[in-house]
């Protein structure tokens, strides 16, 4: 791109008319070369004893590919399952970090909207660490109880980003594309309207100017794909779109778009990695300080505390009040508590503060009840998965279970959140009616003092 079309590109990014389209392409790993879907395919193929090594996965169709060599071994529900487990694994391993792609693109506060085209949250990750992440999810098969669309003022929302799933979003159930025929059926949807479609995100994609980059589709996937995100027929429309892909010049894709879409700019040569690691800089360069600090977080909406006290409200009121009275035994003071007794049902500011007191916390401590545990839907349950998400990507203790019936067994709680830790083998506390036991004492006596120590030493 020369300078000309960086500054058509960047003025219309500042008027929040740029929706970026990330797939797999983009994710590439610490070294900037390794596919994080490679890693993910093979991880998946040795886990179920076929291992690539003598017949190497295509580039950037791995996990396509290795569920297809699969399919008609394993129980067709089942790969799902597979392949969520082999994501986790891979993306909370250890020592993983999100790749830089992701976070130099996550830098640009002028971005409202974005659209991930991979299962992962890895882009939701990345970006709840600078603001409020509305997540929205398109899948043919999701329950009608969890199915949202873009709210309508969605752009009087400061502080707030709104990413769309397009392709379902990972977990263990057949909700989320792991091959070519799922992505079929999830165009399918599109073009039937089915019950699921999110007409007010796409709509607002159709009236704005995407930015697509490392998609890596079918030819038959981007055709549609271009065509559902316009009002006109292609040769029409009257909005611009970059494709950062490497396309060969005489594909029958790059043909089809020089003749019929002149407003699609084609940027072949340059790497999606690449391309992703100039735009920030040319952002900030732009627009100096202004953009610095509106890619930061306002200090002051993020509450900063020691303990954050997560509790279903419905069940487990008193216990979270005796836990909250224990803790201020241990010199804690009231406002290094995040402790929140209101019984109202929360709105969308309660929850944008939640997340930010989740986001600002030292130490996460959820209640596990038995009583909790029966609950088909609470807002609780958000909160566990918000700071399992955080969790992933710190290198401390952070979030510590406490159960709080009389029993303690960690393996009996089955709300998936909390079988997740259990997999991550947390250290899981116990505090019978709140009350906490002489380890739980000793452990949260712990804690104040790393927390002291930590904030003397900053």
């Amino acid at each position: 791109m020369n300078d000309d079309s960086w500054d058509r590109l960047l003025g219309r990014i500042r008027e929040n008319n740029v929706v970026p389209i990330v797939g797999f392409g983009l994710l590439a790993g610490a070294d900037g070369e390794t596919s994080l879907q490679s890693q993910i395919a093979t991880h998946l193929l040795r886990k179920r004893g076929k291992p690539p090594d003598d017949n190497p996965l295509p580039p950037l169709r791995e996990l396509s590919e290795a569920v297809s060599r699969l399919n008609g071994t394993v129980n067709a529900q089942d790969l799902y399952d597979y392949v969520h487990k082999a994501i986790q694994d891979v993306t909370g391993a250890p020592g993983f970090t999100v790749p830089a792609p992701l976070r130099q693109l996550a830098e640009i506060a002028d971005f409202r909207l974005f659209v991930t085209l991979t299962p992962d949250d890895l882009l939701e990750r990345t970006l709840a660490r600078r603001c409020s992440v509305n997540t929205i999810v398109h899948s043919p098969n999701l329950p009608t109880s969890e199915v949202k669309d873009l709210a309508r003022d969605w752009n009087s929302r400061p502080g707030e980003v709104h990413l769309l799933y397009l392709f379902g979003k990972s977990r263990c159930a057949p909700m989320f594309a792991i091959h070519d025929e799922d992505m079929l059926e999830y165009a399918h949807n599109l073009i039937a309207h089915g019950g699921q479609v999110l007409s007010t995100f796409l709509g607002e994609l159709q009236q704005r100017n995407l930015l697509l980059i490392g998609c890596n589709f079918p030819d038959w996937l981007s055709r549609f794909f271009l065509r559902a995100t316009n009002q006109r027929r292609l040769s029409e429309k009257d909005k611009r779109a970059w494709l950062i892909d490497p396309l060969d010049a005489q594909s029958s894709l790059t043909c089809f778009l020089r003749s019929y879409s002149k407003e699609i700019e084609i940027l072949s040569s340059a790497r999606p990695a690449e391309f992703v690691a100039e735009l920030p800089q040319r952002w900030m360069a732009q627009h100096g300080a202004d953009a610095e600090a509106a890619s930061a977080p306002p200090a002051e909406t993020v509450p900063r505390s020691m303990f954050f006290i997560s509790y279903s409200r419905k069940t487990d009121l008193p216990r979270a009040v005796s836990l909250y009275q224990a803790l201020l035994k241990q010199g804690v003071s009231e406002s290094e508590v995040w402790f929140d007794r209101k019984s109202i049902e929360p709105g969308q500011d309660y929850k944008r503060r939640i997340t930010e007191g989740i986001r600002g916390c030292r130490y996460f401590l959820p209640l596990l009840s038995q009583a909790a545990n029966v609950r088909e839907e609470a807002f609780v349950f958000t909160e566990w998965d918000t700071a399992t998400q955080r969790l992933k990507g710190m290198n401390r203790e952070f979030l510590l279970p406490v159960i709080v019936d009389p029993e303690f067994e960690p393996e009996s709680y089955t709300t998936p959140t909390v079988a997740e830790w259990n997999e991550r083998h947390l250290d899981f506390g116990h505090a019978p009616d709140g009350v906490p036991d002489g380890r739980l004492i000793s452990k949260l006596k712990k804690l104040v003092r790393e927390s002291r120590s930590a904030g003397n030493a900053s």
